[in-house]
């Protein structure tokens, strides 16, 4: 599908060598159709090859980008102007050629002191556009998943994280895929079965999780019919405080006697 009535999106940064150049690309490659996208900066450097490198690993064209001065851009009008540090969000707090200004407050994967640090920047510009895209063109979120999706209230998914034991039931499931009762016994080193079971009784009525029961085991798992914001939740805490529930996994590891699955498949 394409328009020809692409809307004018520009990035700002102050050196435009990383994360305006990460979300030029980024968006053009996931709706160029709809935008033509462009970036800058207030003290241009050269691009950061790491970033090419992290574009370059997922097939996303790199040939277009080069670092260029914001006062080249000079006079252009932008439908939406988005800084993504705060030098650029300072000195072009009020960008006048533009219908909407953005400031999208990224660290630089450059000063970052960890592992990946220009892909962790990268996803997390990627779940900025994929809200961006999701406001800019609603009548791209009509897709099977949201028809098919249950009805949930923000309010009542965040209450049901409250607990401990059922965020880190909620974790477990989502990284195992399915589990029953005893196997969150065990994870959990949780003695009571029936406090356990209220607390999957609680998911269970605002349809976070679902369960299946085969024989005398009942294995619960994720809703698949959950909304897709509610999914991408629970699958970005569970990714990012895995050393919340390590002990729980190794125990689980070192259960015996746990149920098979396989024997109540069909």
């Amino acid at each position: 599908m394409t328009t020809n009535h692409r809307k004018s999106v520009l990035f700002l940064c102050t050196g435009n060598s990383a994360r305006s150049q990460l979300a030029q690309a980024l968006l053009t490659h996931r709706a160029g159709e709809f935008f033509e996208v462009s970036s800058a900066g207030t003290k241009p450097e050269t691009v950061d090859p790491r970033a090419l490198k992290v574009l370059d690993d997922l097939a996303i064209d790199t040939s277009t980008l080069y670092a260029k001065s914001f006062s080249e851009l000079d006079g252009q009008h932008f439908d939406t102007v988005i800084t993504l540090c705060d030098d650029a969000q300072a000195q072009c707090r009020e960008y006048k050629k533009t219908f909407q200004q953005l400031a999208w407050h990224l660290p630089d994967p450059k000063s970052r002191h960890q592992e990946h640090a220009f892909a962790k920047t990268l996803q997390e510009i990627d779940d900025l556009i994929s809200l961006f895209l999701a406001a800019e063109l609603p009548q791209l979120n009509t897709t099977d998943d949201h028809e098919s999706a249950i009805d949930l209230e923000p309010t009542v998914f965040y209450k049901c994280l409250t607990d401990d034991i059922r965020l880190k039931a909620l974790m477990l499931t989502h990284y195992h895929g399915e589990l029953c009762v005893c196997e969150l016994m065990a994870a959990l080193d949780e003695d009571s079965q029936p406090k356990l079971s209220r607390n999957l009784a609680v998911l269970k009525k605002a349809d976070i999780i679902t369960g299946r029961k085969h024989g005398q085991w009942v294995f619960y798992r994720i809703n698949p019919q959950l909304p897709q914001w509610a999914k991408t939740v629970i699958a970005q805490t569970t990714r990012h405080n895995l050393a919340l529930i390590s002990d729980s996994i190794h125990s689980l590891k070192s259960m015996t006697d746990r149920p098979s699955k396989n024997k109540f498949c069909g």
